[in-house]
């Protein structure tokens, strides 16, 4: 599927050429991951040590474009200019409505997406419209479970898409999962959050996945009767740390070292969810983007592991740089506390 994908992209754009700077650097840089502070949505940029760039989702349209900006203040400090591709998991508005005031504000080469909406509610067909308009003229790929997009140094694979998952394990995943016994019937999910693209991103030894806004019932998917995905060495907590999300068979079964949750002040992070991820075997740490005003202390992090403490706030972001040998580094903008994890 590898092959396919870089065809469609050479049909598409004819290649994507790197920077001059990256393609003959002789210093191989770190993997790079901007967890960008959009109050709630999601806005992850993943900067590869190639100097290629994939941002995955926009965060939220208006705030005279707070989104965008706080994205690009991070493609600075990336060293950035331009962004190589951007996956938007689904047509939520805290996920795609950033697009218009992103395409204004830096170049972009290619959106990726799991092709038509498939939610009837009004809002999100008037967001997947502006989506539609704003990527106009920009190549545009839909991706299927399985694909790995074209990323030098770096494999971005893609294990949900439009409802449908992997069925057969990734790397290192496979084994049987002892946690799905214990886990209740979920329903299944008509919205746009259950037909999230999601990825696993490997460089060497160092893995992280990114299943956007996926459900229960499509996350059991991956992980029962049998661990699709392995183990993890940083999991972006699903759904914002929502409770329609993050069973313990996929959370604990992914024995992630470090998780991060990209809550807001008063959006995700619900005690539930926050539970499990918390207690899972082998966890060093959770981070988060926000202090989490509506639960409570018990379920929020030190802190020193928070961005961003108060509901009207800077949007300071957290940064991880990752090594081949699978050690990273997390940052906390907001204190410039790092914290760096060793393999296991």
């Amino acid at each position: 599927m590898r092959e396919f994908f870089t065809a469609v992209l050479v049909l598409c754009v004819g290649g994507i050429a790197l920077p001059a700077s990256a393609a003959t650097s002789t210093t191989l840089k770190p993997l790079e991951i901007y967890f960008i502070d959009v109050e709630g949505g999601q806005a992850t940029l993943v900067v590869s040590p190639a100097g290629q760039s994939l941002l995955i989702d926009t965060g939220w349209p208006g705030y005279e474009g707070r989104d965008a900006d706080r994205i690009l203040t991070a493609a600075h400090q990336a060293g950035i200019t331009q962004i190589d591709y951007v996956l938007i998991t689904h047509y939520h508005r805290d996920h795609v409505g950033g697009v218009p005031q992103l395409v204004d504000g830096i170049k972009v080469g290619t959106f990726i997406d799991h092709g038509q909406n498939l939610e009837d509610s009004q809002v999100t067909r008037t967001d997947y419209a502006a989506y539609q308009k704003a990527i106009g003229g920009h190549a545009h790929v839909v991706v299927k479970p399985g694909w790995t997009v074209p990323i030098k140094g770096i494999d971005v694979r893609v294990l949900s898409a439009a409802g449908d998952l992997i069925t057969k394990p990734v790397p290192g995943g496979g084994e049987a999962n002892s946690y799905c016994a214990a886990e209740p019937a979920v329903p299944a999910d008509d919205t746009e959050n259950a037909r999230s693209v999601g990825v696993m991103i490997t460089y060497g030894g160092f893995r992280f996945l990114d299943l956007g806004d996926l459900t229960k019932k499509k996350e059991l998917g991956l992980a029962c009767p049998s661990n699709l995905l392995g183990k993890v060495d940083l999991l972006l907590v699903t759904h914002h740390g929502a409770d329609l999300s993050n069973p313990k068979a996929l959370v604990w079964a992914s024995h992630p070292e470090v998780a991060v949750i990209d809550n807001g002040p008063r959006k995700g992070s619900s005690p539930a969810a926050w539970q499990i991820v918390h207690d899972s075997p082998g966890l060093r740490d959770v981070w988060q983007l926000h202090y989490a005003e509506e639960s409570d202390r018990e379920h929020n992090v030190d802190a020193e592991h928070i961005a961003n403490v108060k509901e009207n706030c800077e949007g300071k972001y957290l940064e991880v740089t990752a090594e081949k040998d699978g050690s990273f580094t997390l940052t906390n903008t907001r204190t410039g506390a790092q914290k760096t994890y060793t393999k296991k």
